[in-house]
């Protein structure tokens, strides 16, 4: 008999794919950074606008911008000095998966209690 051939055959030859803890964290650090910095364009810049004039709110942007990167760099170091055996250890996937709870509470939390914050600040001055 000849080998069977078809899309069966393919399947199983094809090797299982493993997740790369490395990989995945850094791409939910660049969505959260994109998230968060747009976030603090249409809520926090918004708020500031509101309540100043000028150039203070895109200051604030900026500042604000370039103070959650090092945080996020920090979710970010410890998966990144992972050897390959590890990069691919499904035993780490708890502590992935709560690193990236923590994550995306602080990118998506923060710009919300910023702007509950200035507009606290605002309402005093």
């Amino acid at each position: 008999m000849g080998k069977a051939s078809g899309p069966h055959q393919a399947q199983a030859a094809a090797p299982a794919r493993v997740r790369d803890w490395r990989k995945a964290m850094s791409d939910h650090v660049a969505y959260s950074l994109l998230a968060y910095t747009a976030l603090q364009i249409f809520v926090t810049v918004k708020a500031l606008s509101d309540g100043t004039s000028g150039l203070l709110p895109y200051l604030a942007l900026i500042v604000l911008v370039a103070g959650i990167i090092p945080a996020l760099r920090w979710f970010e170091r410890r998966w990144v000095e992972l050897d390959d055996a590890e990069a691919a250890d499904e035993a780490y996937a708890q502590a992935f998966r709560r690193d990236i709870t923590g994550l995306w509470l602080l990118a998506i939390g923060l710009p919300f209690a910023l702007t509950v914050l200035f507009k606290a600040v605002l309402s005093v001055i």
